[in-house]
């Protein structure tokens, strides 16, 4: 019952504060109804736990948005906010909600004999809710803190950026995801496809056909230089690349998530004393097409924003283009490239 209602109120909150009901901190409500529920789900009626998961609805959602948006606490999925403020409160309210004797399940607990507040029972039990988690606080607060603190000078609290954007899956258990559903499909076979003993020529007849001078692509007037620079790098460092590449004058760029390895063949890891296959890596392909910005420019650019020193740094491929059309006006090659400004 307690999850239920829980479920029910975090969805109604967002619906109503977002315009649409969140399926994040909805899922989270059940959580808080289930451990709001916990403390007293021996001792209170049905409508005491519809009432309780009521309030640890009001209280996941509040509570997540206080510490993720007051704190600045990184809690990506709420559970200082399930767990430790909807815990705290549904501890509480066995003080206020508390009817049957735990015990034996069907007598009715007296007053001063830990009946709630709201059945006449008196403050007496939630003074005793009270102190158990405020002794519970302090006992986490001192333990936690020495914790935090020897974690922090040793291995350190936080990853590297690099290491957030990749994920802790590759980096630090060797897998590319920890979930099947996201795992990227391969062959289960290494050898190649047998080929037919037909000869190339006779199985795929090859005809040459000239095309009329009206179909040809057109071609850049002569003396203007189109480049193609195709750019490969970690995803981590594209708003350093996007940002020095829009300072020099870059107006436009393609990107594209690509997969693949280099020189470390990505960076190849041992399962129970196993090396592992190649595993392929996220990288991020930017395309772009200059003609008055000078080649070496953007190069020198590009090379300074990703440069760290270490393998996969990524690496940048010039092409030469032979024609721009912008679509929208019909302009072609130097002045295709050209953005209007204003």
């Amino acid at each position: 019952m307690a999850a239920v209602t829980a479920t029910l109120t975090a969805m109604c909150i967002t619906w109503i504060k977002y315009g649409k009901p969140d399926v994040s901190m909805t899922l989270n409500g059940s959580l808080a109804g289930l451990v709001a529920i916990t403390a007293g789900c021996s001792t209170v009626t049905v409508t005491g736990a519809a009432v309780i998961g009521v309030i640890a609805g009001f209280t996941v959602v509040f509570g997540v948005e206080f510490i993720d948006q007051k704190l600045k606490v990184d809690d990506p999925v709420g559970a200082v906010g399930v767990h430790g403020c909807c815990g705290g409160v549904g501890t509480l309210l066995v003080g206020v909600f508390a009817y049957f004797d735990p015990y034996t399940d069907a007598e009715v607990l007296t007053r001063g004999a830990g009946l709630g507040l709201v059945y006449g029972g008196g403050f007496a039990q939630l003074i005793v809710q009270i102190i158990g988690v405020l002794a519970v606080a302090a006992w986490v607060s001192v333990t936690m803190t020495c914790m935090f603190q020897i974690i922090k000078h040793t291995i350190g609290l936080r990853v590297s950026r690099q290491e957030e954007l990749e994920g802790l899956d590759s980096t630090e258990h060797g897998l590319f995801s920890a979930y099947a559903d996201f795992t990227v499909a391969r062959s289960d076979y290494d050898q190649e496809a047998p080929l037919g003993n037909v000869p190339v020529r006779e199985a795929i007849p090859v005809e040459l056909v000239t095309p009329d001078a009206g179909d040809a692509v057109p071609v850049a007037p002569t003396g203007v230089k189109i480049t193609k620079i195709e750019i490969l790098c970690n995803q981590g460092k594209f708003d350093a690349l996007k940002t020095a590449l829009f300072d020099i004058g870059i107006t436009g760029m393609t990107c594209t998530n690509v997969m693949g390895c280099g020189e470390q063949r990505g960076a190849s890891e041992y399962y129970r004393g196993v090396k592992m296959e190649v595993n392929i890596r996220p990288k991020l392909k930017v395309d772009i097409v200059v003609c008055k910005l000078p080649v070496s420019l953007v190069v020198s650019t590009a090379k300074q924003a990703l440069y760290t020193g270490h393998i996969g740094d990524g690496k940048i491929f010039i092409y030469d283009v032979e024609n721009v059309i912008k679509v929208r006006t019909g302009e072609e090659g130097y002045d295709a490239l050209q953005d209007d400004v204003g």
